[in-house]
């Protein structure tokens, strides 16, 4: 199968973007060319509806690409209504802004008043739900761990370096996808931990520890062999859907594109057919978790297992798992430096084997999964000593840094004189 994607001028798309969309109130906008796309944020809360032809005119080529972007939302809004058994009807333009999070480029051509394209339109799953009179929660699987294994120059490659098979995968929207991916960001240790060499390791233990780290429930490994004829020439993508701590096939496809410059479009479209084949796998009961990963080893302490559900310190505190020297930590996250600079915080106590954040919330609070050689008293003397707010419940820690108090305005006394 192959692929193709026109070229376009990438400055000509960055000045019509900033142009037009500040026209489309609500919306947010994905651009790319032939080699790129990034795409807007919030695709998890989405309906996506992709593959609308577009061709407009207009007096400028801006005004003939906000025609299209119009047009698509149209079509856009038929064929999600068609997909949820709406019957297709319309809605106003006005009502289209309202409820449209997104437009996705999937490629473009633009002349001077001419706009041909096909496009992707994001809508807004509550809003688009409520007009259509279906539910707009998803069923979805449970957590699955993704490692994105690709072949290229004979060697396999994961997370030792940022490879084009992982970017796509970190690109990839899931609203539409019944499966609930765990896609992690290849910091820290993952480049140590998922490897190519671990979804060759049948071992339950090892692989219930893993799992662990990232709060997932199993695993997913979507293979690619990258095939090059020869520098910027053709290539071809092997791509195989495979799952579970033995490495069951699932299914296995070849993709072609005609240049190097449209890698990431044949990547894309691997990771489409390889999310509806997992999601074809999970409705017919073919892909579920492996009964292995759920068994937990004989001899804990009835003691241990309650702290797993105990409720502690209110709405500061989370779940210590006393018995495994894994303890979970809030900590607040304004930023993405501060979950670097509290990882490194954590690591730097002696007795903290290892300090992954497990839950990211940047501008609010995130979870921290902590390795610790002691209980949890000692962490949180360990934790004061340099300069952190602990709050302790019932095996549950909550961290914040210390606040230095604002200094008090210095006043004259009341019988001081002037002159």
């Amino acid at each position: 199968m192959a692929i193709n994607r026109p070229r376009f001028v990438p400055t000509t798309l960055a000045i019509a973007a900033l142009l037009v969309a500040g026209l489309i109130n609500g919306s947010s906008v994905a651009q790319g060319d032939a080699g790129q796309r990034r795409s807007s944020p919030g695709g998890s809360g989405s309906f996506e509806v992709g593959g609308v032809e577009v061709d407009t005119s207009g007096k400028t080529a801006n005004a003939a690409r906000l025609a299209g972007w119009r047009l698509a939302q149209r079509k856009g809004w038929q064929m999600l209504s068609r997909r949820m058994g709406g019957g297709g009807g319309n809605l106003s333009d006005s009502a289209l802004d309202s409820i449209v999070s997104g437009i996705v480029v999937e490629n473009e051509q633009i002349g001077p008043n001419r706009y041909v394209a096909r496009l992707g339109v994001m809508f807004d799953r509550n809003r688009a739900a409520s007009i259509l009179g279906v539910a707009g929660s998803l069923s979805r699987s449970p957590p699955m761990l993704v490692l994105p294994v690709e072949w290229s120059g004979g060697a396999a490659r994961v997370f030792e370096q940022r490879t084009d098979w992982h970017e796509a995968w970190a690109r990839f929207r899931t609203g539409n996808s019944t499966i609930d991916y765990v896609r992690p960001s290849g910091t820290g240790p993952d480049s140590l931990l998922l490897n190519a060499g671990q979804i060759n390791r049948p071992s339950r233990g090892w692989w219930r520890m893993i799992l662990d780290q990232y709060g997932a429930s199993d695993v997913l490994i979507p293979i690619v062999h990258l095939f090059r004829q020869y520098p910027g020439g053709p290539i071809v993508g092997q791509f195989q859907a495979r799952f579970g701590p033995d490495n069951r096939l699932l299914t296995r496809f070849s993709l072609r594109v005609g240049s190097g410059d449209a890698l990431p479009a044949l990547l894309d479209a691997g990771i489409k057919r390889i999310d509806q084949a997992y999601q074809n796998a999970l409705s017919a009961g073919v892909l579920r978790v492996d009964p292995g990963l759920r068994f937990r080893p004989p001899g804990l302490d009835e003691e241990d297992e309650a702290t797993d559900d105990e409720s502690v310190a209110g709405d500061e505190a989370v779940v210590v798992d006393g018995g495994s020297g894994a303890i979970s930590v809030q900590f607040d996250t304004p930023g993405s430096a501060a979950v670097e600079a509290t990882e490194r915080a954590l690591r730097g106590i002696p007795g903290v084997r290892s300090a992954i954040t497990t839950s990211l919330a940047l501008g609010g609070i995130s979870v921290m999964r902590v390795g610790y050689d002691g209980d949890v008293a000692a962490l949180k003397a360990a934790l004061e000593a340099r300069g952190w707010q602990v709050t302790l419940g019932s095996g549950a820690i909550r961290i914040q840094r210390a606040r230095t108090p604002s200094p008090q305005p210095v006043g004259q006394a009341e019988n001081a004189t002037a002159g």
